[in-house]
């Protein structure tokens, strides 16, 4: 069984920085897609970015392009996103979510989701 943890959310200033990472388990995670969303009130779950595990091949909506970047770590089985020159419309509960096989940016498409991080960025 697929477990995802986040961490690393918080309250941070307009133009500043926070690294969130989440922990995987429970399966050998070679063959997944792993895909970071976020959710703000009232709106739609939307990709941010996604890897697959075994090629560290990416994607990135355009509002991450140039700003976040999503990396893994095969030795701790974690996934991260650093977020840089974060912005007040970044604020979200950010979701990770793993899907088997190739990348998606449909958030139906994937099958585990960890419970999520709150980001608040304050202007």
């Amino acid at each position: 069984q697929v477990q995802l943890a986040e961490s690393g959310g918080g309250l941070v200033q307009a133009g500043g920085s926070l690294r969130l990472s989440c922990a995987t388990s429970g399966r050998t995670f070679n063959t997944y897609t792993m895909g970071w969303f976020r959710q703000a009130p009232g709106k739609e779950r939307e990709i941010v970015a996604a890897i697959r595990w075994i090629s560290g091949m990416t994607y990135y909506a355009n509002s991450a392009k140039g700003r976040f970047t999503v990396s893994r770590d095969n030795t701790k089985n974690t996934v991260y996103l650093q977020m840089d020159s974060l912005k007040p419309e970044d604020t979200a509960v950010y979701y990770c979510a793993a899907r088997l096989g190739l990348t998606s940016m449909k958030a139906a498409e994937y099958d585990s989701w960890g419970q999520g991080t709150q980001v608040t960025v304050s202007s």
